[in-house]
């Protein structure tokens, strides 16, 4: 057997559906290369023969380590193990197989570089088979061994092989003009009995192909995946590493290619180049470094470098862009819509971001495109992204690094999303923010008060509307220069192609911050009367404006009394079920956490927006 030291190492990913036998292939593949202890193996005995009559090893107990997973005899957690044979060292993830834990199954693919696909020959091919062969080539793996296990249920059926693998083939050819040249191996194996996992046996003697272990052995870890074959030096910088007045060196990982002494690079997003001076790397100066190496570089220019830059070998240069086309694996409880707002994070840098249009949903079960506003759990979509500030990206096939991404919620910090950049839809430096010598300071002096935005947010029938009259007429006979944003009157312009669902609700407010935003800018005062029932929009809606800007209004008026005045009928109706989505009956409204005014929609309409005038001329804008 080679020493450990000198083989080479592959990472690999086994999945499927539920009660495919995952857990139990990994169990064999440990206990068969001698990877597990004896006090382990005496404890696999112990609970086998508990939950056995004959006493046989149950060999998805060693996989199977939480709790929940052995009451309820499924995966779900990614659990990873390491193992080895005399020619190769092997850290295998093993995948849970129910649809709900598919975020966790995309985790584990995203650090394979194989992937063995399972499914139980009794049942064929199933949905979760094609969901989870979808997400591996989507993560950028290659090669895939489709393991069709039980065989030995099904008598060792040449004719059930052979129709499941060219049941598989016909996915794999759905899914290579999207995703490049798939490379699959089909694999008849029992994971109980052993048959085709390392030994051959006398079961099948109709098969020539290799053994499970034959084919791990063989897989050459640099083919499997576009994000690890050399390719052109990338290196986003994690750290300015400054240990004294006399050295400033830029550390982190390379994600890409090589890179030496003296080689030239240029810095993104500024585009300035430079020249490699020294690269350390564990304390020790080298002459050059490669992918996978933590290193710090020095360069020979003074030149502005920070966390988030991103050095690159200038002949081959990442795209600077801030809209994208990607695939997005969608994670959270609540769905995407498009034009909400979320952090994402790529490389060491994050940025605020938006869906601006779902392309498509994939359906699994016929492996094609679907029309779709929305992205449930789980579901998997193919989107445009538009970032606030330009980032530093590639296709995901050419590297995972630089190409891969998870969007966060605003609020919470959650993982909500994973995605996969598939190209650049426009240069950021394509569209240019101009600036006029007109500025807003200057409009506000001539106007002679601070531009502002009023954000009244309440129940339908709360007196949004009516008290923003109020304080624009108030305002008018004062002398200030006031403008007022209806709920109802952008709908009949601006808004007339939303509807009132979710994703549209997120539309109508995006559309109506960012028309706001520019007339703040012209240096009037907004008044803007909008429902705004979700909070993370409303919060959306001040994060356009500068600190101070954003006075939000909240019109605190109890649902009963909103349903008791119902202006427009609608309580009336929604009640029926004649109108859906509507906030307070079959829609929530999310009360402002810290609104900078509440005001009582209950009292005195005249009293209230008096109140309101009385609080901007405390911060200066109507004296």
């Amino acid at each position: 057997m080679q020493p450990s030291q000198d083989k080479t190492q592959l990472r690999f990913l086994t999945c499927g559906s539920v009660d495919d036998g995952k857990s139990t292939l990994i169990g064999r593949l440990l206990y068969d290369t001698g990877c597990l202890f004896e006090d382990q193996i005496s404890s696999l005995r112990c609970e086998s023969e508990r939950k056995n009559a004959d006493g046989r090893l149950d060999f998805s107990l060693v996989m199977d380590g939480l709790l929940a997973e052995r009451e309820q005899g499924i995966t779900i957690d990614v659990a990873y193990r390491y193992f080895e044979t005399k020619n190769r060292k092997f850290i295998v993830a093993d995948a849970p197989g129910h649809e709900q834990y598919t975020r966790n199954m995309a985790t584990g693919a995203s650090n394979s570089e194989a992937a063995v696909v399972l499914t139980d020959a009794r049942n064929g091919l199933l949905a979760q088979t094609a969901r989870h062969t979808y997400i591996a080539a989507l993560m950028g793996i290659r090669h895939i061994a489709l393991a069709v296990n039980k065989m030995d249920l099904v008598g060792w059926s040449r004719d059930i092989f052979d129709k499941i693998s060219n049941d598989y083939e016909g996915i794999i050819k759905k899914l290579e003009p999207d995703s490049g040249e798939l490379f699959v191996t089909c694999i008849p194996l029992s994971a109980l009995e052993g048959d085709n996992v390392f030994a051959r046996g006398d079961a099948a003697p109709w098969y020539r192909g290799p053994t499970l272990a034959e084919y791990l052995e063989t897989v050459e870890p640099g083919d499997v995946t576009a994000g690890i074959k050399p390719g052109p030096f990338r290196m986003p910088v994690q750290w300015v590493n400054r240990p004294n007045a006399n050295f400033r060196g830029y550390s982190g990982a390379i994600t890409g290619g090589t890179i030496r002494a003296r080689d030239e690079i240029i810095i993104l997003p500024s585009g300035q180049k430079n020249t490699v001076q020294s690269i350390i790397v564990s304390g020790q100066e080298r002459s050059a470094a490669e992918r996978g190496e933590a290193v710090t570089i020095s360069v020979t220019e003074e030149t502005d470098i920070s966390r988030g830059d991103f050095l690159s070998d200038p002949r081959d240069v990442p795209d600077v862009t801030d809209h994208f086309r990607a695939a997005i694996i969608w994670m959270s409880e609540d769905k995407l819509l498009p034009g909400r707002e979320y952090v994402m994070k790529i490389s060491n840098r994050t940025a605020p971001a938006a869906v601006t249009e779902i392309r498509g949903r994939m359906n699994v079960l016929t492996l094609s495109m679907e029309p779709a506003k929305t992205l449930a759990k789980n579901e998997i979509g193919i989107c445009n992204v538009k970032t606030q500030t330009p980032i530093v990206c590639e296709p995901y096939l050419k590297n995972r690094e630089s190409g891969g991404f998870i969007l966060m919620d605003r609020v919470t910090n959650d993982t909500v999303g994973a995605g996969m950049i598939r190209y650049s839809l426009r240069r950021a430096s394509n569209v240019t923010w101009h600036s006029f010598e007109i500025t807003k300071e200057a409009r506000a002096r001539l106007m002679g008060q601070t531009p502002r935005i009023l954000w009244f947010t309440g129940l339908s029938g709360s007196g949004k509307s009516t008290m923003a009259n109020l304080v624009d007429k108030k305002l008018f006979l004062m002398g200030r220069h006031s403008y007022v944003l209806d709920g109802d009157n952008v709908r009949h312009g601006l808004n007339k192609d939303l509807g009132f669902t979710e994703e549209d609700r997120v539309k109508n407010i995006h559309r109506v911050s960012e028309v706001a935003k520019l007339m703040v800018d012209a240096g009037l005062i907004v008044l803007a009367a909008f429902i705004s029932p979700f909070q993370r929009d409303r919060e959306f809606a001040r994060s356009l404006f500068a600190p101070g800007e954003f006075i939000e209004v909240f019109v605190d008026t109890p649902l009963e009394v909103c349903e008791r005045r119902d202006p427009k009928g609608l309580y009336k109706k929604a009640r029926t079920g004649e109108i859906p989505n509507f906030t307070g009956i079959n829609a929530p409204y999310e009360r402002p956490d810290h609104p900078e005014l509440i005001v009582n929609g209950n009292g005195s309409a005249e009293e209230e927006a008096e109140r309101i005038v009385k609080f901007l001329e405390n911060f200066g804008d109507c004296g």
